[in-house]
This record gives structure tokens, C-alpha cells and sequence, in this order.
């Protein structure tokens, strides 16, 4: 019952994004803003997420996960609300600021009751299951979100995870038990300590960084989606929303078998494999986007095996940022959110400064990311996890 649980907890804050993604030309012409301003909601949110994320962790170590996961996700049903209910652009991106807030206290919480109940491989293949079935969901999300959007507009959407948000709570408030038997009393001392440890330990800042990148790569495509398919390519929303949720669909596919291949080929050559095949998929990306730049199918089919590739390897590398330091899992789990958020906000940012409404100006950004990823992994990462 706990990893149901677990995924329920997590549905909101994972579908916020796709779910009210198709519904960015509608708000750029409502509000009348250009769709830099639109993309800026996405970055507002991973901002509140990072803030918040570096928080929770230690928090949940000394008032216990539970008490932590309530209050945080109380924050994401407020935000997920005020959202529905603004009258101008600026008020919805300080909504999405309060929705990120809360959105990262399931995200970071439920790894680290992970980490606090299940040990090495059974960890791996609980992550991965969740992970299938959340992106699973994401994969329907952008077509709901475009139903949603043509039935009630762009507030539906809002106002859907609004409802999701509260659903989620009633359930947490009253099934959700304390994984976190051993209380550490709140010594602002120790959590600084806690954190200059893990800030000064490569493998860990390697870990986080990894599948951050490879995850902000992805959300800048996201966030410039819409913009690219159905302004760029001239398709309808629902074709947006198809080619969106097939991507995500294949995501989770490889999600659920990430276990049964990393039996196959083991932990270093699947993180390999993941890696460059991301890698690989960008550099196509890239001569797509200067040679055939009004090819939904071909960009459509190669951010697929991105996609792929970024389901071997994350599972595997994010539960080694976890089991880095067991006695501080919460921080652990803590910091590597708050990374992730801020690297996602940063790339998206960036993305969106660049969109010119040439699948050029993203991709160049996706390639740059992997390009790190690529490099840390071969040079630094692969030697340092698995043989050490």
C-alpha cells in the first residue's frame, strides 16, 4: 500500500507542468505576453521547488517525514488553486512560485522513505517502478490537458491539479505513516555541516548532476514544446499533445523494464549506454534541426531515444546519490531536489531566452547539457560508482 501511496503523493507535482503545458498559446494571447513570459512559469516553479527542497530534507529528520510531506503538500494545493484564479500573468507566476514550493516535499520526502525502508537493488527497482508509472501518466497528461483546455480553457488545467492536490492530501493526512523512527533534534549547526559534507563530496555532486541535466534537457523541451510544435510546425494542439505523450509513453516503458536490463547488461554498462545514447540522440537533434527543421516525426523520434536513454541510467545514478551518506538520507534526498530544481531552472530559463522559434535554438541547448553529462560520466562518474 506505501508505494501506492508514494505515487499519489507524487502525481501532482509531476503532471503540473505537462498538464498545463498546451494550454501556453492560450495563455500568451490571453494575457498578451510574449511566450518567454509564459515559459518563465515553469522556471518560477523549479525556483520555489529549489528554495523549498533544501528545507524539507533536513526538516523531515528531526519532525519526522510525515509531519514534513502534509505541510508541504498543503502548500502545493494552495499554490495549485491560486493558480486557476489570477487575473494577470505576474500573479500566476508568484502562484507557481508557491506551488513549487510545496510541490518538491513529496519529491524529496518519498525517496528518502524510500531510502529509510528498502536497501539497494529492491530501492533501484521501486524507483523505476515509480518512475513507469508516474511518466505513464505524464504521458497522458498533455493530452488531457489539451481536452481540458478546449473544454474549459486554461484555468481547467490549474484547477485539475488543484483537485488531484486535495484528493492526495486527504490521503496523506489520514494513511500516510512515519518511516522516521530515529528523531535528530533541529541543530541548524549540524544541518550546515550536513550539507558543506555533501557540497564538498564529488561523487555525490556528480550524482545529483548527472540526471538533473539530463532532466532539465527535457523540461526545456517541454517548456518550448508547445511554442515549437504548434507554432513552428503549424499542428493542432491534440497532434502537440500526441507527440508529447508518446515520447513520455516510450519514458516510461523503459522505466518499467530498467530492472530486467540492468539483470541483462548491469549497472555500469546501463548507465553507459543511457548516457550516450542521450548524447547521441542530441548531435541528431542538432543536424535535424539544420537540415530537415520542419520535421515534427524525425524530432518527435529522436527525443524518444533521448528519452531512452536518460530511463537506463536515471534510476541507477540517483539511488547511488542516495546510499552515498545512509545516516542523512533526508539531506541527501534534500540536495539533490534542490540541484535538480535549480538546474532545471537555469537550463529552462536559459531555453526559453534562446527560443526563436527554431528547433535550432533548443536543441542547441539540449546538446550543450548532455555534452557535460557526457564527459563527467565517461571521465569521472563510471570509474568512481563502480569501481571504487
Amino acid at each position: 500500500m506505501l508505494p501506492i501511496l508514494f505515487i499519489l503523493s507524487l502525481i501532482p507535482c509531476c503532471i503540473e507542468v505537462d498538464i498545463s503545458a498546451p494550454s501556453f498559446l492560450e495563455i500568451a494571447a490571453y494575457f498578451g505576453v510574449s511566450e518567454g513570459k509564459v515559459e518563465l512559469t515553469i522556471v518560477y516553479n523549479f525556483l520555489g521547488f529549489c528554495i523549498s527542497a533544501v528545507l524539507y530534507g533536513p526538516l523531515s529528520e528531526c519532525y519526522g517525514r510525515r509531519r514534513i510531506m502534509i505541510v508541504g503538500n498543503t502548500l502545493l494545493l494552495i499554490g495549485a488553486f491560486g493558480c486557476g484564479i489570477v487575473t494577470t500573468i505576474d500573479q500566476l507566476l508568484v502562484w507557481r512560485f508557491i506551488q513549487g514550493l510545496g510541490a518538491s516535499s513529496s519529491a524529496v520526502i518519498v525517496f528518502a522513505m524510500i531510502a529509510d525502508i528498502y536497501k539497494g537493488n529492491e530501492a533501484i527497482r521501486l524507483i523505476g517502478v515509480i518512475n513507469a508509472i508516474l511518466t505513464l501518466i505524464m504521458a497522458t497528461a498533455p493530452v488531457v490537458g489539451s481536452f481540458i483546455n478546449r473544454a474549459w480553457g486554461w484555468r481547467g488545467n490549474y484547477f485539475i491539479v488543484a483537485g488531484i492536490s486535495l484528493i492526495t492530501w486527504v490521503l496523506l493526512l489520514k494513511m500516510l505513516p512515519e518511516t522516521k523512527r530515529k528523531r535528530q533534534k533541529l541543530n541548524l549547526r549540524k544541518i550546515h555541516q550536513d550539507y558543506k559534507i555533501l557540497l564538498k563530496n564529488p561523487e555525490f555532486i556528480c550524482t545529483s548532476f548527472v540526471p538533473s541535466m539530463l532532466y532539465a534537457s527535457y523540461m526545456a523541451f517541454v517548456a518550448c514544446g508547445p511554442f515549437l510544435y504548434m507554432g513552428t510546425f503549424n499542428l493542432s494542439i491534440f497532434s502537440y499533445a500526441y507527440h508529447q505523450g508518446i515520447i513520455v509513453a516510450v519514458f516510461s516503458l523503459i522505466s518499467l523494464c530498467s530492472d530486467y536490463m540492468i539483470k541483462i547488461l548491469g549497472k555500469k554498462h546501463c548507465t553507459m549506454v543511457g548516457v550516450t545514447a542521450s548524447f547521441i540522440s542530441a548531435i541528431v537533434l542538432i543536424m535535424i534541426s539544420l537540415f530537415w527543421p520542419n520535421s515534427p516525426f524525425l524530432v518527435t523520434s529522436f527525443m524518444i531515444t533521448f528519452c531512452i536513454g536518460f530511463a537506463l541510467c536515471y534510476p541507477i545514478i540517483f539511488n547511488a546519490s542516495l546510499e552515498l551518506f545512509p545516516k542523512i538520507k533526508g539531506t541527501a534526498s534534500s540536495l539533490t531536489m534542490a540541484l535538480r530544481a535549480l538546474i532545471c531552472a537555469l537550463v529552462v530559463g536559459f531555453a526559453s531566452f534562446l527560443y526563436n522559434e527554431h528547433p535550432f535554438s533548443i536543441f542547441s541547448v539540449i546538446l550543450l547539457a548532455t555534452f557535460f553529462v557526457f564527459i563527467l560520466t565517461r571521465s569521472y562518474l563510471l570509474n568512481k560508482m563502480f569501481n571504487s
